[in-house]
């Protein structure tokens, strides 16, 4: 059973996904990397030169003996991230660094991703049906790890105020009513989703390494780091600076999500769930903002999805999106189809067999004869 629904970006109909050429072998690939992980080749330097793998299907490139495999495992996921924790009960080691780190911080997405993984595969049984229920269940891991100590820090603030970078205070307790009552989903209904959202990213970036108590260990990469520290300076300004950004913009802080997260086709707002890379939802989605409006335009996230299975039948059942539609041309019906497809958690039923095709309510036949 296949499932990529947490693995490629969401752009505009009239965006072209392009996918990295595979990094050729190299005969000492350590030296030529920088700490950001990209592949640099400096072509004036003989152990720069292209390797040669006996097992590989051509010269240049690894062969599969030196790239990260998993065999009999209960489950596979991959989130964007290296190949470490593709298993989390069985951590791949021993490749090269082209492929990803090893031993290091995962990101929240592959935390969560892992987490609801192993949890299905514990149940056992997995359907399609599952696999679609996961794409649009919009969970918030950042917020499942994060959000009860969000709620009691805010609720505690002398006052009912925080201090903002500019230094002015500012009244944050309907943020912390708004924050205790959201239901930690990323759903285009879900009301204070928007709030720990931006919250979330100030909070982030300005806390850095101080973020959490328990510093992330390898030995337990799913669970750290954990235990959010609120009494860092960041914590208050972060919220303040989020309250405040969201009402110069004219947002309201239990604003539904969909009404800001949103694409425009042919001059219709089409509401779009999921949320960003930080807050650990396996639906990725990106907004572009804007200090004046907020969220303008969905820029990247998820594109095509497809849930495939086997029932027994001998035909696989399989659901699919292409999230920004099959046309850039805004005078096609297939504009937007999906889109709206996507918007509404619904998805296209693919037809393999001849018997599902001839029952396809859309089906039209056209015989062609010679004359």
């Amino acid at each position: 059973m296949g499932e990529t629904a947490h693995t490629a970006p969401l752009p505009h109909a009239d965006t072209h996904l392009r996918t990295p050429k595979h990094t050729p072998a190299q005969s000492n690939p350590s030296s030529s990397q920088p700490s950001s992980g990209l592949a640099v080749l400096d072509g004036s330097r003989g152990d720069c030169a292209l390797g040669r793998d006996r097992d590989a299907v051509q010269p240049g490139i690894f062969g599969p003996s030196r790239m990260p495999t998993l065999k009999d495992a209960p489950y596979a996921e991959n989130s964007n991230d290296s190949a470490w924790l593709s298993n989390a009960d069985r951590p791949l080691t021993g490749y090269e660094r082209v492929f990803g780190t090893i031993g290091t911080q995962r990101s929240m997405r592959t935390r969560g991703a892992v987490e609801d993984v192993a949890a299905m595969a514990d149940r056992g049984g997995l359907t399609v049906r599952d696999l679609q229920r996961q794409q649009f269940a919009d969970r918030v891991p950042a917020a499942d790890l994060a959000g009860d100590d969000v709620v009691r820090a805010c609720a505690a603030l002398p006052g009912g105020t925080a201090r903002g970078t500019d230094g002015r205070e500012v009244d944050v307790r309907e943020s912390c009513a708004v924050l205790a009552r959201w239901d930690r989903t990323m759903d285009t209904d879900s009301r204070g989703a928007l709030l720990f959202d931006r919250f979330w990213r100030r909070l982030t970036a300005e806390a850095g390494t101080q973020l959490w108590k328990v510093p992330f260990s390898a030995a337990d990469p799913v669970r750290t780091p954990r235990g959010l520290d609120t009494s860092v300076p960041a914590f208050a300004t972060a919220l303040a600076d989020t309250v405040t950004e969201l009402r110069t913009a004219g947002i309201a802080l239990d604003s539904r999500l969909g009404e800001h997260q949103s694409v425009e086709r042919n001059g219709e707002r089409i509401a779009v769930p999921g949320g960003t890379e930080s807050l650990g939802v396996w639906n990725k989605v990106e907004a572009r903002w804007d200090p004046a409006r907020g969220y303008t335009e969905v820029s990247t996230g998820s594109s095509y999805v497809q849930a495939v299975g086997w029932d027994g039948s001998g035909c696989p059942a399989a659901r699919t999106l292409l999230t920004y539609s099959q046309s850039s041309n805004p005078n096609s019906p297939y504009f937007s189809d999906q889109t709206r497809l996507f918007s509404g958690e619904r998805w296209v039923t693919s037809r393999f067999c001849e018997k599902d095709i001839r029952s396809s309510p859309a089906l039209k036949v056209v015989r062609v004869r010679e004359r």
